[in-house]
């Protein structure tokens, strides 16, 4: 069922957001070479406790921890360990939070120090499919208008997407109706309206689009052994452009850090 929420119900999910996006954005300065997973995963928990919300990732469906923190040819679904990011390397950073029963979902890849040029430019252009696939999210579009958005985009550059991994409607469950694929042709599956939640999340492979799950059930990486990158956001679809609940605001000063 895809629910269309009250402006109320668009504000608690906004604030669930707010508080990943923070998280994040205290995470950014900790990712530098030298840096132990563990301590990531360390701090955003103890950030997201301290906003009197839950870390939406941990226990669902058995994921052992706040984040999840995928490296290089990693996807997503990364358990953090105790592995310490290297110099050169790309890392994307999913956090998910719930608050008053409303869920926010956000994610970034990060490059640790200097990173190669291919590296760069994949990431580049990931994040730029996310925030094309935002604009097309649209009342009176299609899911697929997003997939296809995307799609078109990241393969000009002859990068490939991920076919088994979705994004997906939020709100009440961290994962709801519709899912959200990043590919596809247009005008197809449900029609956009005015008051959805979804998270947009392209997952985009320097290689091929095939991947393979690790024998801990929950770590995705490349089939080929190449890098990969993921962004998302948490939006709201409104009667004109989109809004993005995952955006870090700028009201405030960030100085949580222990």
């Amino acid at each position: 069922m895809v629910r269309i929420r009250t402006e109320r119900e668009i504000q608690l999910i906004s604030e669930s957001c707010q508080i990943v996006a923070d998280t994040l954005e205290i995470l950014s300065s900790k990712m530098i070479a030298g840096t132990s997973i563990l301590e990531l995963d360390r701090i955003a928990e103890e950030y997201i406790l301290s906003q009197n919300a839950r870390p939406a990732f941990k226990g669902y469906r058995g994921f052992p921890s706040t984040l999840c923190v995928s490296v290089e040819d990693e996807v997503v679904h990364g358990i953090p360990n105790e592995r310490i990011l290297q110099e050169g390397q790309i890392v994307g950073v999913d956090c998910g939070a719930e608050k008053m029963g409303y869920y926010g979902d956000h994610a970034r890849t990060f490059a640790i120090g200097e990173v190669s040029e291919e590296k760069k430019k994949l990431m580049e252009v990931t994040h730029e499919s996310l925030m094309r696939g935002i604009k097309s999210a649209q009342v009176g579009n299609y899911v697929s208008d997003i997939g296809h958005t995307i799609q078109s985009y990241v393969e000009s550059f002859g990068y490939s997407v991920v076919r088994e991994l979705v994004g997906h409607g939020i709100g009440t469950q961290l994962h709801e109706d519709p899912q959200i694929p990043n590919y596809g042709v247009p005008k197809q599956g449900y029609k956009l309206q005015e008051g959805m939640c979804i998270a947009i999340e392209p997952m985009i492979n320097l290689g091929v689009k095939e991947i393979i799950t690790d024998k801990d059930g929950w770590t995705i990486r490349t089939a080929d052994g190449k890098s990969s990158a993921h962004f998302e956001h948490t939006i709201a679809i409104t009667s004109g452009k989109a809004v993005i609940l995952s955006e870090k605001s700028e009201k405030d000063e960030l100085t949580f850090v222990k």
